[in-house]
């Protein structure tokens, strides 16, 4: 069958010729759209190949070289060996979770307390979050030390109200290294425990005070499952930055928490080994992508970092 167009016929072959034409300039625009939008990324790609795929590859090749730089494993085998390696992966992982653990205890009921202030105050509130951001980290780290030292402020201002009689030690040990760390990663999980719980739609919560649920019970089986998207995406922050802290443990620690950047440092200082060095920052470097795609077996880490359904 076919129908009268200007005096001709056009049959059914004719639809089907165009119809693949206009398919074929679908694809081919589709392919010049994706060759400009690769084009575009050329930029980007480069700056992250010189910033992060160079140098940990390099890192990854020099892991393999002993001392006179012939390819081995022996960088890997002495951290078998030695069960010091174990010791300063054991008190990483440690710190990093304690860390972590009491940032949930302090962030939470501070990003609690933010989301449910009026709009016009959060802003107050919230630049005392943002304010240790604006030292440095160094500065912050020494800042703790005057004030946890034997004889600084906080042993000080305790004696003279008498809680306690003699100077307690919280510096140069796992106590000051906690409060330093917990005091520098708190914001990372304020932040997007923060902006989980104002994506809360506060309909469900009046839903559920409507259905006969008592303020607890609408805290604790409406508001804290919704929110724990914003906790899980703090926590990967927090924990992770914490697995490659260095100032913090160093000075606060006292050498007596030693953790794996610390032990990098101590092997390029004395022993001035690359290799050794190098097998370290990789074995780090493996254990933070493995703690991430454990995190993601589990959880749907678009949805828990970018607030996606």
């Amino acid at each position: 069958m076919g129908r009268h167009d200007g005096g001709g016929i056009m049959t059914k072959g004719d639809h089907n010729s165009r119809g693949a034409l206009g398919a074929k300039k679908l694809r081919a625009a589709e392919r010049k759209e994706a060759a400009m939008l690769l084009a575009l990324t050329i930029p980007a790609i480069i700056v992250v190949a010189l910033i992060i795929i160079i140098p940990v590859g390099w890192l990854f090749s020099l892991s393999f070289l002993d001392e006179t730089g012939q390819f081995s494993l022996a960088n890997y085998q002495k951290m078998i060996e030695y069960k010091s390696y174990l010791r300063v992966f054991r008190t990483t992982f440690n710190v990093s979770f304690l860390t972590t653990f009491l940032c949930i205890l302090i962030g939470y009921p501070l990003a609690y307390f933010l989301s449910q202030m009026p709009r016009k105050y959060v802003g107050l509130f919230m630049l005392t979050v943002l304010l240790p951001f604006w030292t440095s980290l160094l500065v912050r780290t020494y800042a703790w030390l005057v004030m946890l030292q034997r004889n600084g402020l906080i042993n000080n201002f305790a004696i003279d109200l008498g809680i306690w009689d003699t100077p307690i030690k919280l510096a140069h040990n796992l106590n000051g290294t906690l409060i330093g760390m917990v005091h520098i990663m708190l914001p990372f999980l304020v932040l997007p425990l923060y902006a989980a719980m104002q994506r809360i739609d506060r309909n469900t919560l009046q839903a559920a005070a409507n259905l006969g649920a008592t303020p607890i019970q609408t805290f604790w089986q409406v508001f804290v499952p919704l929110s724990l998207p914003g906790v899980v995406a703090g926590s990967l922050i927090v924990f992770v930055l914490c697995l490659g802290f260095y100032v913090t443990p160093a000075v606060l620690g006292g050498g007596k928490v030693i953790m794996v950047s610390m032990q990098i440092t101590a092997i390029l200082e004395d022993q001035f080994n690359w290799g050794a060095a190098s097998a370290l920052g990789v074995v780090l470097l493996v254990a933070t992508f493995a703690v991430l795609a454990l995190a993601s077996r589990f959880l749907k880490l678009d949805s828990v970092m970018f607030g996606r359904h």
